[in-house]
């Protein structure tokens, strides 16, 4: 009997050896081990220098309406690796050029019984792993309907992880620092109130979702290339600290139809024990296919103002009218209605905004509210709402478009869709039209309150499909997109650089909402910011709101030293200066540097990074040579000590660095900042005292 045991665990060894296949980083500190197990089950796992960081963990589809899933009766039928290493040059970017370095394995996986087969693709870099599932053509296997994919990260331990609460309709919320067995408890408390949110588990977070061991690693769960399929977000079984993939449904409550061949988005885990390399990794851009926009000439950052915040924060409105409490277009008479006084978008408003910009050096000013039906806009299911063409009466599109014209400045369109997405895509072809004839070459679209067709999610892939249409339809005109509301990027702006920005998380908006936590922008870089960049609107330098806005007791939650290193740490090709010109005029010393701060840059060194509490990072201008330096600071009082030796050797500079004081606090005296100028060079060390949500930002200045 003790004989026969044997013989069967030898065999299982043997068996398991035979499926096992192996591959490792370029640099060799990651190895991904895969196999089957005794189900003929695929399953993976994931270890850094010899620590584990994924344990073994299930892979496979199950489907709808098939008596045999794809989760199960697996033999392997043949296995391919490959290293792969070239040098890509983005359109816009932290960096003027990106290396893409992998090893790969792609195993091919056959259900004998029913002559079914898939291929997972895993490609090994030295920052992490992706992997896809791959649906060849083939005779058994043509169309089906994913009732869940069932792919599995096991974890290692009960790590520290910054999340936010699962969701299909928005990641509009703060982020919590738990030990993973502690969402289930935080659970419901997580979810603050939206307009449009729908939440599936206690303990179902979104990705990307940042962690860090006990032992010093720092760990990110999310997608790339979400394409023709439903956003992934994660629920965690907090008996076994597994997280397990759980995609967003449609109105029927399936999760994704596809027509083989087929390739799912990837899925990613990145690992260091470094917290730099991750906010540094270009893993997502890299599983993401290279431009398909032959001519990007068109494709400019821009730096950019807007009759916004003074809207947000309720000092104006985008309605025109108080007299309707419907409207309905091509039908309410809108010459015949009175003006209620405190509508934003109107020419002459604009026209300061414009001046404004041209005079500081800006491109470009953002309008919203420009346009009929904001009156009878939210909240009613209401499929016909906006035609993005008809502009209100105290609006007039050709007197501004000459006016910006002569001065130099592009103006932004702005299309809230109210996420009547039949209604978008009915009139897009016009409304890009317009847009062209009139000077726009960019356009703010905004996708707020519940999605129709009714039942659908933000985030399923049918609406997924949706906002790809946009973009690529965009890029048809030569126009660049922002879209807010939309699915959180996945390195798609590779592919399609005209999306130059995405909101898709918790904006500065929320500043005038009630605020933000002090440390939410030293987590954004983390998470958010890995799969693209965010509209974050920094800027902000009159915190306390009801000064200019006596209904709104709200306050920003940031000192101003903060918000000037905002338009470094959170990167983006399209950043804004949110605040008013009025604001700005009276702190003319401080807002120098954002007139000065570049957008675009060949070069970029994480010189701090740990998640929820600090960030420091410095850029070089794309195509000047000049530096720049922002720092933020979390929750408590710290000292930043860096070294610059990014600069270059042998030259000499003048450093201009805002800064706290020490009586500066976010709270009772977030305007308080000092600016002093210092000589330095590549050998030079410096110590600076960051407030609480306070940091500090540098210009630097070549001696010559």
């Amino acid at each position: 009997m003790k004989k026969l045991q044997l013989l069967l665990v030898w065999v299982f060894v043997f068996t398991c050896a035979v499926n096992a296949q192996q591959l490792k980083s370029p640099n060799g500190n990651i190895t991904m081990s895969f196999a089957l197990n005794a189900n003929g089950t695929p399953t993976y796992s994931l270890q850094y220098k010899q620590k584990d960081v994924v344990k073994t963990s299930k892979l496979g589809l199950e489907l709808k309406d098939d008596k045999k899933s794809l989760l199960s009766d697996f033999t392997i039928a043949d296995t391919k690796t490959a290293t792969f290493d070239e040098t890509w040059k983005p359109v816009w970017g932290e960096v003027n050029a990106i290396r893409n370095h992998y090893n790969e394995l792609a195993v091919t996986l056959v259900q004998k019984e029913i002559d079914r087969k898939i291929l997972i693709r895993f490609r090994l870099f030295d920052e992490g792993l992706g992997f896809r599932y791959e649906f060849p053509s083939q005779k058994n296997l043509t169309y089906f309907v994913v009732k869940e994919e069932k792919t599995e990260f096991a974890m290692a331990g009960d790590h520290t992880a910054f999340w936010i609460p699962g969701d299909y309709d928005t990641q509009e919320y703060d982020y919590n620092t738990t030990k993973l067995s502690e969402i289930r408890a935080l659970g419901e408390k997580a979810r603050t109130a939206n307009v449009s949110q729908q939440g599936f588990s206690p303990t179902g977070v979104q990705t990307s979702l940042m962690m860090k061991t006990n032992e010093g690693l720092y760990l990110n769960i999310h997608e790339a290339a979400l394409l023709n399929y439903p956003c992934m977000h994660l629920n965690l079984d907090d008996r076994t600290m597994t997280f397990q993939s759980w995609l967003t449904p449609d109105a029927k409550g399936d999760k994704g139809y596809v027509q083989v061949p087929f390739n799912t988005p990837w899925r990613t885990v990145m690992v260091s024990d470094d917290a730099r390399d991750i906010v540094a990794s270009k893993m997502i851009y890299n599983l993401n296919e290279p431009s398909k926009i032959k001519d990007v000439s068109w494709i400019k950052p821009v730096k950019y103002m807007g009759v916004w915040w003074e809207m947000i924060t309720g000092k104006s409105t985008w309605a025109y009218t108080d007299d309707y409490p419907t409207v309905e277009l091509g039908i309410t008479d809108y010459n015949k209605a009175k003006p209620n006084g405190k509508h934003g978008a109107t020419t002459a408003n604009v026209k300061k905004y414009i001046d404004f910009a041209a005079k500081n050096g800006f491109d470009a000013v953002l309008v919203e509210g420009w346009n009929v039906g904001w009156e009878d806009w939210f909240g009613h299911l209401k499929d016909y709402v906006f035609d993005f063409v008809t502009p209100y009466p105290d609006f007039n599109v050709q007197e501004l478009h000459a006016y910006a014209k002569a001065k130099g400045i592009k103006l932004i369109m702005h299309h809230e869709t109210s996420s009547s997405v039949r209604n978008y895509e009915r009139h897009i072809d016009t409304a890009y039209k317009f847009m062209k004839a009139n000077g726009y070459d960019a356009v703010k679209s905004g996708y707020v309150g519940n999605i129709l067709p009714v039942g659908e999610n933000h985030y399923s892939q049918w609406i997924i499909n949706h906002y790809q249409y946009a973009i690529e339809k965009a890029a048809d005109y030569h126009i660049m997109v922002n879209a807010h509301e939309a699915v959180r990027p996945t390195g798609i702006a590779r592919t399609y650089p005209n999306l130059i920005g995405n909101e898709s998380a918790r904006g500065t908006e929320y500043q005038a909402f009630g605020g933000s936590k002090p440390n939410h922008v030293t987590i954004l870089p983390f998470t958010r910011l890995l799969g693209g960049p965010m509209d974050y609107t920094p800027g902000i330098f009159e915190m306390d709101i009801s000064k200019f806005s006596p209904n709104n007791n709200s306050h920003v939650n940031s000192t101003l030293a903060n918000q000037l290193a905002l338009y470094l740490t959170l990167y983006s090709p399209l950043q804004m200066a949110a605040d008013m010109p009025e604001h700005y005029e009276r702190f003319p010393d401080a807002f120098q540097f954002i007139k000065d701060v570049a957008v675009d840059w060949d070069d970029s060194k994480y010189l701090e990074a740990e998640p929820g509490q600090y960030l420091t990072v410095a850029r070089k201008a794309k195509g000047t040579g000049k530096w720049f330096l922002g720092s933020v600071n979390g929750d408590n009082v710290r000292t930043s000590n860096i070294t610059l030796d990014f600069l270059e050797k042998g030259k000499k500079y003048v450093a201009t660095i805002y800064a706290d004081t020490k009586e500066t606090n976010y709270k009772t005296n977030p305007q308080a900042y000092n600016i002093r100028k210092i000589t330095v060079t590549s050998k030079s060390k410096l110590a600076q005292f960051c407030a609480a949500a306070g940091g500090y930002a540098i210009s630097f200045e070549e001696i010559k």
